[in-house]
């Protein structure tokens, strides 16, 4: 397991090292100079020629040739390497510092997601397989494809006017009401209220995450629940199965303990593969519901062309990806014990 685990975190130094080159390459093929948006109405080509030289701008990005690590690549590796992400162009607030801020909200945010994924999908797979070519098969099936089609950002609109603004049954925007005090420790909300032993404050952070997690949660429902019916489907087709009903046993004891273990792999797979969908889908929900995550503070980072944010942003994202699917790959071997690791 040590060899498997040092193998996998050596690809993910090299999967880390090529998305700093993609988004770096990408970030800097945006329209637009970022000297010219911090300058605003102030922004003479002398200005803002002088801003670009102060940023570092006006180098080479890949290789200078007087200079070989005088250019803004190496210069970038170099600090990242040293765990220095630099600071925003605009804010001039170290990126680790606004992560450190925005992650938790985030965090809070694909948890409550993925847990309303699970808590309606797996069911909603478990009884669309049982109960084959029913009317509960193809409404979970209908429903699956209704998630997977419907955009977040529809959704999240949809969801906010009916529930918010023409209801008033929840809140339609923000963490915590204006009239709330909550002092953090964690950064997640929910937890913090009950911490503190702050129970209005906690009822009022969840009352704040139903919209946005529902929202961001539709299409990893969605895929969940196909999953599971498709898994589940297969095994309870093995002789296996078959052998433990013709013993007697129970309907729920067959699926529970029997089959729906040896199904749970495709489903695990999927589960950590979704939370690329609910860090990327982040950015539209949070752009919505004006939640302060990394998803908003990445939008507001490409309107402003603030490079050193947007680059920062996306490799923590996916540090982040990475680090979950590995987690994924090792629960493998608890979920099966055939599977072992060299």
């Amino acid at each position: 397991m040590g060899s498997y685990l040092l193998r996998r975190l050596m690809r993910t130094l090299l999967v880390l090292i090529g998305i700093s080159v993609v988004v770096f390459v990408f970030v800097r093929s945006i329209p637009g100079d970022p000297a010219t948006a911090m300058l605003g109405e102030r922004a003479t080509p002398e200005a803002a020629a002088a801003l670009r030289e102060q940023l570092g701008l006006n180098k080479p990005w890949f290789l200078n040739p007087a200079n070989p690590l005088d250019a803004q690549y190496p210069k970038y590796v170099g600090a990242l390497l040293q765990g220095d992400l630099g600071s925003g162009i605009k804010s001039n607030i170290p990126i680790r510092d606004d992560l450190g801020a925005r992650f938790p909200a985030t965090l809070e945010l694909s948890l409550a997601a993925l847990f309303f994924a699970l808590l309606v999908g797996l069911p909603a797979g478990i009884l669309a397989a049982l109960r084959r070519n029913s009317v509960w098969d193809n409404l979970a099936t209908t429903i699956s494809l209704v998630g997977v089609s419907m955009p977040i950002f529809w959704l999240g609109l949809l969801l906010s006017y009916f529930f918010a603004v023409k209801l008033g049954w929840l809140p339609p925007s923000a963490r915590l009401g204006n009239e709330t005090q909550l002092e953090p420790v964690t950064g997640l909300y929910v937890l913090d209220g009950l911490l503190r032993g702050n129970l209005a404050a906690a009822w009022d952070a969840a009352k704040h995450l139903v919209l946005p997690a529902i929202a961001l949660g539709s299409i990893p429902l969605a895929i969940i629940a196909r999953i599971t019916r498709s898994s589940l489907l297969e095994v309870l087709g093995q002789d296996y199965v078959r052998t433990a009903r013709a013993k007697g046993l129970s309907s729920r004891n067959v699926t529970l303990k029997h089959a729906m273990r040896n199904a749970l792999l495709p489903i695990v797979t999927v589960i950590g593969l979704q939370m690329g969908t609910l860090l990327g889908g982040a950015v539209l929900t949070e752009t919505i519901f004006n939640w302060p995550g990394l998803g908003s503070w990445l939008y507001d980072a490409i309107s402003q062309r603030d490079y050193p944010v947007i680059q920062g942003g996306v490799i923590f994202a996916a540090l982040v990806v990475s680090l979950v699917n590995l987690l994924v790959d090792v629960s493998y071997a608890t979920l099966d014990p055939r599977i072992h690791y060299r």
